[in-house]
Parts: structure tokens; sequence; C-alpha cells
């Protein structure tokens, strides 16, 4: 088994025992009933040492939720990755928020814009990956009655605190795995839980830009400023 495998494995363990209250409605844990394309993933493109790894903050609804893949828009997964796999549907789904896995029609604006500059600046996955991987901090996807996202920074304290303990550990795990020298949040708050994480023991800690459509910013050419933060942080491209 690889060995991120393992670790996604015991950090779907660790977070499927908490417990979430209102105005969260509803968790989807995407490492557990979207496995079998998450796991391929890890195993196709996880193996070897990476120059830097990217980390994200948590699923997005029609991305990680439906396929399992960090940012994982079901076009750039399927079509420019090549993995595709059943996917199985959450105990308890959000009535505006089906998992429909392959067959969803959503694009994830994220996951498009991140995986779209991949697929455009390096053409192939295998010459990306070469280089570089992409994880989630948090695995869960969390929502209120409305179907609207909750982030995981918007949790109560007691609920952040449990949680924040698997994340950082499996973290942890997946870096002393990958070997980066250099750990890149994408945004401020996966930036900050990276270093909280990592420490000053570990690799470099940088930030890039979040891709998110919510952002103003990131919607006045997110690929060019992304490339420019990396270039930064002293990247190569």
């Amino acid at each position: 088994m690889a060995e991120l495998v393992k670790v996604s494995r015991a950090l779907s363990r660790a977070v499927s025992k908490l417990e979430f209250g209102g105005p969260v409605t509803h968790v989807y844990n995407p490492l557990h009933y979207a496995k079998r394309p998450h796991e391929l993933y890890l195993s196709r493109f996880g193996a070897s040492p990476k120059e830097a790894v990217f980390v994200g903050m948590n699923p997005g609804p029609f991305g990680m939720a439906q396929t399992g893949v960090p940012f994982g828009d079901v076009d750039l997964v399927r079509d420019w990755m090549g993995i595709e796999a059943p996917v199985d549907r959450p105990p308890d789904e959000h009535p505006k928020r089906p998992v429909l896995g392959f067959a969803c029609k959503r694009s994830e604006v994220s996951g498009s814009r991140l995986w779209g500059w991949a697929q455009d600046r390096f053409g192939t996955p295998e010459e990306f990956f070469a280089r570089f991987f992409v994880v989630n901090y948090c695995p869960l996807l969390f929502m209120e009655s409305t179907g609207r996202n909750r982030t995981p920074d918007k949790l109560s304290a007691d609920e952040r605190g449990a949680l924040l303990f698997a994340c950082d550990e499996a973290l942890r795990a997946a870096i002393e795995v990958l070997e980066p020298k250099l750990v890149v949040g994408v945004g401020v708050w996966a930036t900050k839980r990276a270093r909280a994480a990592v420490g000053d023991a570990g690799p470099e800690i940088g930030t890039v830009l979040h891709p998110s459509p919510a952002s103003p910013k990131a919607n006045r050419g997110w690929a060019l400023q992304a490339e420019n933060d990396l270039r930064r942080l002293g990247i190569k491209l």
C-alpha cells in the first residue's frame, strides 16, 4: 500500500469520529465515500519526492466532494489526469448538494483554475506531478441547512481543536512521505495551518493566492498572479 494511502486512511478514521453541531447540519468525508478515485490519485501521482506541496483548505462541493481529488474539477480529473472510478454516496446527503461523482455537471471554479493552470503550464500530469503535489489540509466538507459551505475556520473552538489536531498530524505525515523543499499554502488560512503543523524544523512555508471566485483579486487573472507568487518563492516555471 502506498504510504500516502496509509496517511489518508488514518486521517479518515480520525475525522469520522468527530461530531459537529449547528449551524453545521451535514458533513461529507470524501476520503471515505470517494475512496477509490482519491486513492488512485495518491498512488498514481504521490509516489516520488516533490519539489513543492500545495496545501488547500478543504473540499469544495463540486470538486473533491465529487471526485475525491483536491480541487478536483470533474472534467480535469477525468480527462487530464485520467482518473475515474466509482464514487459512493455520503450517508447523510444534503438535498441541495447531491454527490453524483463523475456524472456531476457542475464545474469547481477553484479547481478548473488550479488544474487548468497546471495543464496549460506543464502539458501532461506527469510533468506537473514530477515536481509538485496537491493535498487538502482538512478532508471534510461542512454545510449548513441551506446548503451553504461553512469553512473549517468558522467552526466553534472546541470543534476546531480536535479537527486541527488530526489534520496537523496527517499533514506532517504526508510531508514526511513527499519530502518537499517547500510547502505552499493555497490561501491565507491553509498557509497558517501549514506553518502551525510543520513548524520551523520542516520545509520552508510559502503562499499563493487562492483561486476562489469569491476573491476579486483571483478573478483578475489568477494564474498569472499565482505564478508571480511561485517565482518569488524560488520556483522556476
